[in-house]
């Protein structure tokens, strides 16, 4: 049977605990990695009838996409949800691990998975996030390039979007002069020796930077190599917030309501009512999504798909954009989904169920 730490191992491949927002607190919140798993129950938000859910199962493990510790804890007397919930969780060996931020920021994540539901092409993450790119640069004799390079590569650096194996190099002459300590592969002591070396640089995701060296060191001929790493400001096109598409066809503001509505199953829209064009183009953001709004103008956008809009915010699209705020639990449903399909594909053995406990705490009253 595979270990939590076994599970949470292959959801932090996919989703890398780095690309969460600095506000966030995504992770294992509580319980013991290394347990054996007995089974998983994966939710929207943890609440304590979550929790009863996995001891009827005889399960361990709750995968949930928000963190049930979100604000710092300073006791544990049972004085509200997230405090029995919790004293619930250790009492019976449940592990609790929140899946957040970093799942809405990669291009599989929740974003995604609602540009899949609306069939949208062409698409692209909206708002690309900086920091998350380095570069490694070294130094390696010429008949060892390609063995340092299939190293490294295989370590997780030089992919750049659809394109793997990415590198530069360049030839040029290295020299050094070992001492008496030295074990040199190439010359001998108080000698300056000269070598036809290439400069390689590849990029790499920093998070990755620890695997990185360890495959230099490990590929690399020298007693002694020499290497950069340079952190870059670039965007990383792959990972950020939100998402922007195409429709197949345009829609009446009308009918693209109407078919949102159908396809994620809503109850309710709120839209601004000074929009009156054309959809095509389609930007959306599972979750709180005002703060694209501007980033979604300027992407030439005819709808900003997200929830949690405020009020006033509503006047800020003009009529540059229709804002169609579909609720926070209903542009995030599909993540349980998702989630689901990412550990039942990997991990055969064991069950991995939807939690049948409807989490929403805010209702709709129908006249």
């Amino acid at each position: 049977m595979p270990r939590i730490a076994d599970l949470i191992s292959h959801l932090e491949q996919i989703a890398p605990l780095a690309y969460q927002e600095d506000y966030d607190n995504c992770g294992l919140l509580t319980g013991n990695r290394q347990l054996e798993c007995s089974g998983v129950v994966v939710c929207l938000d943890v609440i304590e009838a979550v929790v009863d859910e996995a001891i009827a199962k005889g399960f361990n493990l709750i995968v949930a996409h928000h963190p049930v510790i979100f604000k710092g804890l300073k006791k544990l007397t049972g004085s509200n949800y997230v405090e029995r919930l919790l004293i619930k969780a250790i009492q019976h060996n449940i592990a609790i691990y929140a899946i957040h931020t970093n799942l809405d920021n990669i291009q599989d994540g929740v974003s995604g998975v609602l540009a899949q539901k609306l069939k949208l092409i062409n698409t692209q993450v909206l708002l690309p996030k900086k920091g998350l790119l380095a570069k490694l640069v070294t130094f390696v004799p010429v008949d060892a390039t390609q063995k340092v390079l299939d190293g490294i590569f295989a370590s997780g650096a030089g992919s750049i979007g659809n394109y793997s194996e990415c590198s530069y190099s360049v030839s040029g002459t290295g020299t050094f002069k070992p001492n008496n300590q030295a074990n040199p592969v190439i010359g001998s002591a108080n000698q300056l020796e000269k070598v036809a070396e290439n400069r390689i640089e590849i990029i790499y995701p920093k998070h990755l930077e620890g695997r990185v060296v360890a495959a230099l060191l490990a590929a690399h001929p020298y007693e002694v190599p020499a290497y950069d790493l340079i952190p870059l400001e670039n965007k990383n096109m792959e990972v950020g917030s939100g998402f922007v598409g195409e429709l197949e066809k345009s829609m009446s503001k009308e009918d693209f309501m109407a078919y949102l509505s159908k396809t994620l199953s809503l109850d309710c829209i709120r839209y601004t009512t000074a929009f009156q064009g054309e959809i095509k183009k389609v930007a959306l953001c599972g979750g709180s999504g005002s703060f694209l709004l501007r980033n979604a103008i300027a992407s030439k956008a005819d709808v900003l798909i997200t929830a949690d809009f405020k009020y006033h915010d509503f006047f800020d699209a003009e009529d540059h954009i229709l804002v169609c705020d579909i609720g926070h639990y209903e542009s995030e449903i599909h993540t349980k989904e998702l989630l689901v399909n990412v550990l039942t594909k990997k991990f055969t053995n064991i069950a991995v169920i939807l939690s049948s406990i409807h989490t929403n705490p805010i209702g709709y009253y129908k006249l």
